[in-house]
């Protein structure tokens, strides 16, 4: 585990940190489309993400669906932070977007090093400013930007993610994640697709 917790928390955390973290940490694998976190559950660890991205969303009492960021190697998530600290059930919902490795810290942990490391301390804060400033562009996006621009801004995040320019998503998994119809999701894509942004493919889109 070591190898694996240095590469992307060497620059972030000092080495007694580190060695604790392998001490006390859970290694998780989990796989594209596995569900870590619903909506209600009580979170008792904190997640620290080593390979693989995952899929931080929300949903409404319809069961309507807003994406509100994606983590990736080298972070972790403010909402579960939020959870931990404060004993609430989650608010969001936690989807591997692609095969993960995850290390889990258990809560307990998490108040101790606050204290006893200014690092992991830098650490929690940085988190919470980078995922409020996601979740406010967010909000922006669907307040101010037109669905063809969110719609383009995604497609880029999910080649940036994924690191492929074929997106494997349906047409209905991305207007969940815009909160949109897949009618109108549909249309856009043809639109891009006559534009030039893209080629549509079954069950796949293809970014040029």
């Amino acid at each position: 585990m070591k190898q694996t917790l240095s590469e992307p928390y060497s620059l972030i955390f000092q080495p007694e940190l580190i060695k604790e973290i392998e001490d006390v940490a859970v290694k998780k694998e989990v796989k594209t489309g596995d569900v870590l976190i619903k909506a209600g559950d009580y979170i008792r660890s904190m997640p620290l993400l080593l390979e693989g991205a995952i899929k931080i969303s929300r949903k409404d009492e319809n069961g309507y669906e807003l994406l509100l960021y994606f983590l990736e190697k080298g972070e972790t998530c403010a909402m579960t932070l939020t959870c931990c600290m404060g004993r609430h059930q989650s608010e969001i919902e936690a989807v591997a977007e692609t095969n993960s490795t995850i290390l889990m810290i258990p809560v307990q942990k998490m108040e101790e090093w606050s204290s006893k490391y200014k690092s992991w301390r830098n650490f929690v804060f940085e988190s919470y400013h980078g995922r409020l400033m996601e979740v406010l562009q967010a909000i922006d996006s669907i307040a101010f930007s037109k669905l063809d621009d969110r719609l383009l801004k995604y497609l880029e995040n999910k080649r940036k993610i994924n690191q492929n320019s074929t997106i494997n998503s349906t047409h209905q998994e991305i207007a969940s994640d815009l909160n949109s119809s897949r009618v109108v999701i549909s249309r856009l894509l043809k639109k891009l697709e006559n534009s030039g942004f893209l080629k549509l493919q079954r069950n796949s889109i293809e970014l040029l």
